[in-house]
This record gives structure tokens, sequence and C-alpha cells, in this order.
């Protein structure tokens, strides 16, 4: 197995003359990526760094950002991508967590003086630092199993885990990913979603294997993306279904030139047919494809490609089939297989699965456990292996003794033309335990619509315990994780504050 200097080192090989970064103004040729991966790995020695220690990142996506993510690792040395959408407390555990001794930014430095040995700025401070690298060389001592990357995830009920991804996690994650999504030399790949995130970085190591070109975007916005697509004859990009949404609104009001694209991938959050439709309409040349991981997961399980196809199809509610590679199960709780059709736990096994939590062994064995990654998610799978999520198990709404799985109840209310987003959960109920509740968003020309229209619209579509007893309707958008998830946990919050009922 390789390690991260081996598609640096194959990139040089096969590509040194070609683009592989383009940021804003700046380009860099694949022959300036390795010497810059090899000199920040290189320079950060004389800070007396050893093999294993930490050195986090807090910036937007930018060429920096991808040479620390593939040159960090590539010295033998750990990267801590830290989410810009943290509170300073949520940035302060995270490096006193993972003990990082060096901190790249893009951010004023001062808030972070004593919280690590030093603070480097990207920009002059930065360069000064390549440019004092006696020595231009990479993977030197880096082995498959040394640990490559902490990335922090959760933190919604307690601290936030560092999650311990080593090189063999990412690389073979990689590997699945460029035998599931095609990868060639002349991609062009749109750089959208946060480097922090798992998913955001995740084209990354192919893009680099394959000699393709990345364009970075410092932070999604549907304009520029839409602007960059155009201008950087884009041909694919990652995204959450909310971004997604966004695209789809600008296009149709703003229609750019997108026939470049070839691939539209989605993940990290159940995704309404009505925005595939809508997806393939204002981009019709493009393959939309749905993926479901975790950041345990370096982060991909499943692939499905076509979804523009399966909109009438029940193959279309699904989030795919386990990339090659993966073994994904749907488990019950004593361990042993369901019957196909049956709801249980998703389990994934592979060489992808996370070593575990940083310091944090309870925590490790609840989840790392008869071989497999227990995710935490509901589904089924039929009998092609298309495996069907129905919730998170916090997610689930238990309402007069009846299971109700809010994605179903969502897809339903992005049928409406009016919805742009939709959050369904549950709230206390005296009688029932829970109550089905919604918050939609709305376009401003609909905004006086009667939340009644709504729960009516759901009649005759799916069971009468399933309807939204109640609903809020907004147009502004709903609150959102770092990567684009929108936090249900925020808007139900207030409903069951002071109850028994745990907020996650």
């Amino acid at each position: 197995m390789n390690t991260f200097a081996d598609p640096l080192r194959r990139a040089l090989q096969v590509g040194a003359a070609r683009t592989a970064i383009v940021d804003g103004n700046k380009s860099f040729t694949y022959k300036q990526l390795f010497e810059r991966c090899a000199r920040l790995g290189n320079s950060l020695a004389r800070f007396g760094l050893e093999p294993g220690d930490r050195v986090a990142i807090l910036a937007a996506n930018c060429h920096q950002y991808v040479e620390a993510y593939m040159g960090v690792p590539a010295a033998g040395l750990v990267i801590v991508p830290l989410n810009c959408r943290h509170a300073q407390p949520e940035l302060e555990y995270a490096l006193r967590d993972s003990g990082a001794r060096i901190l790249l930014t893009d951010r004023d430095p001062a808030p972070f003086a004593g919280l690590v040995d030093h603070v480097i700025r990207l920009g002059g401070d930065y360069e000064a630092l390549l440019a004092s690298a006696m020595r231009v060389t990479v993977g030197e001592g880096v082995f498959e199993n040394d640990l490559a990357g902490l990335f922090y995830t959760g933190g919604t009920t307690g601290a936030a885990k560092g999650v311990m991804l080593s090189h063999r996690n990412l690389i073979a994650n990689a590997l699945h990913w460029m035998v599931s999504v095609a990868h060639h030399a002349d991609d062009r790949w749109l750089v959208a979603a946060p480097m922090f995130h798992a998913a955001g970085s995740n084209a990354i190591l192919p893009a680099v294997w394959s000699a393709a070109m990345m364009v970075t975007l410092p932070s999604f916005d549907a304009i520029a993306a839409l602007d960059a697509i155009e201008r950087h004859h884009v041909t694919g990009t990652i995204v959450v279904p909310t971004m997604l949404g966004a695209m789809i609104e600008e296009q149709q009001a703003h229609p750019r030139q997108t026939g470049s694209l070839r691939t539209i991938m989605h993940g990290g959050s159940p995704i309404a047919t009505e925005i595939v439709r809508r997806g393939h309409a204002c981009f019709p040349s493009a393959d939309l494809v749905e993926i479901y991981g975790a950041t345990e997961l370096s982060p991909l399980a499943t692939v499905l490609h076509g979804e523009q196809h399966l909109t009438d199809d029940p193959r279309g509610r699904s989030c795919g089939r386990a990339i090659p590679g993966v073994t994904v199960r749907v488990l019950g709780a004593d361990g042993r297989e369901r019957p196909r059709g049956d709801v249980g736990e998703v389990v994934v096994r592979g060489p992808n699965v996370m070593q575990g939590y940083w310091n944090k062994p309870e925590q490790t064995a609840a989840v790392l456990r008869d071989d497999g990654y227990w995710t935490g998610d509901l589904g089924s799978m039929d009998d092609e292996g298309y495996l069907y999520l129905v919730d998170r198990s916090k997610d689930m709404i238990v309402s007069g003794g009846e299971n109700v799985y809010s994605t179903e109840v969502e897809e339903i209310l992005y049928r409406h033309p009016a919805v742009i987003e939709a959050a369904v959960f549950g709230i206390p109920h005296d009688t029932w335990g829970e109550a089905v509740h919604a918050v939609l968003v709305v376009r401003r020309a609909d905004a006086g619509l009667d939340p009644t229209e709504f729960i009516a619209f759901c009649v005759d579509q799916i069971a009468s315990y399933k309807i939204p007893k109640s609903i809020d309707v907004r147009t502004e958008p709903l609150p959102k994780s770092g990567p684009g998830k929108i936090l249900k946990r925020e808007l139900r919050a207030p409903f069951w504050r002071g109850q028994d009922r745990g907020v996650h």
C-alpha cells in the first residue's frame, strides 16, 4: 500500500507541466505542487517536529490548503484540519486535544498564541517557510499504517472526537473512489465544499494521482461556483444537497454554460427526488451521483450512478451499492445480518475504516466492534445490494408507538414547488410522546403561504401519523454545519429544553 508521497511522485512523473491547481488568479503546475509540498514538509523539520507530530490548519480553501493536506502527511506528520465555522472555544479544544504543535492559518494569529508552539500565517510567513527548506524530498520513513490526519467530528452530544485516519485508510479510499468514479488527466475538479471536511478534501488524492486539475473556491457560493464551472470548463464537483439546491436556483435565474460538467456528486445528507429532477434539468450533461459514507470511513462506503434516470425507480431512493473494496451490511443489535428489506444498523468493513477516535477508547470501542464500523444509521438492503437509508438512529421520531423516519416526510415536502429546504424532527407531545414537526424554507414570493397548505399537501401521500402536526415557514436559510448539513439539533433544541429526551 502507498502513502501520500506516491500520488505526488506519480503526478510529477506523468504530468509535471500540467496545471495542478487554479486558485483565483494563481495557478501551479504539478512540478510546482510537488516542490511546494516537499518544501513545506522539509521546512517544518526546523521546528524540531518528530514523526507523528500534529500540524493544524485553519483556513479557507486555497492552494496552500492542498499543499498542507498533501505535504504534511507525506513528511510523516499528521494534518489536523480545523472547522472554520467553529467558535474559539471549539477551536481551542481541538488544538489542545490533538496536541498540535504548529498552526497554519489565514486568520489573526493572536488568539492562538500559547495554544501551539508556532503559528504560521498563510502568505508571507508561509512563503518564507517554504523558501527555508534545505532539502526537497517526500515520503522518507513514512509507512502506510502511520497516522496521516486527525479529522474532528461530532461534538453535538459531548466533546468533539478526533477521527484517526492513516495513510492506508485515505489511500484505500482514493483507490475506491477512482474505481467507482473514473478519474482522468483531463478532468477539472471544482473544490467547492470546505476542505476541512473529509468529503471536501476527498477529491484531492484522486486528482493528484490522475494529474488532473483542481479549481479551488475559498468557500461555497453558488454564483462563484457556476462562474468557475463556466470559466474553467469544470468537469466535476462534489457538494451537499443544500449546495446543489443553491446552484439550481442560481442556474435557473442566471443560466451559465455548464456543458463541460460530467459529474455532480452529492452526499452528507439525504436528497429529495425533486432536487434530483431539478438538478438534471439545469445540468443535463452531468451524471448525478449520490455517495454515502462518514468521516470514520475516510469517507466513502456506497455510490449510486445515474440518479437522474432513477427518479421514478425505487432504486432512486437508495444511496447505491458498496464501492469495490468495501463491505456494507445491515445488522441487528445482536450482530446478525437482517433479512433483505428489514431495517437495521448500517455496518461497514474495509481498509478505509478509521483507526479509532483520538484518546477516546470507550467511544472507539462503541463503534468499532464485530470487525466493522457501526455507523448509527438505520437502513435496509434489497436483493441486489442497494442500500436504503431510513434515518439516523437519533433522528427517528417515535409518535404514538409508530416509527416515523424524518427523511421520508422531507421527501414528500420537497415535492411542493415552493419548498427550497425542509427539516423534519420530533417535538414533545403529551399524548403521543413525540409529534412530527417541520421547518420549511420557501421562496420569498411564497412567504405568505399558510402552513396548513403544506400539511394538506402531505395528505394521501403518507400515512396520517407521519404527516407534520405543525410547520414553521421561513424564507431565511436553515442553520447548517461547516460541510453544509442542516443542523436539526439547533432547530430541535428549543422544543426539548428541560425535557427528558436528549438533544442530539
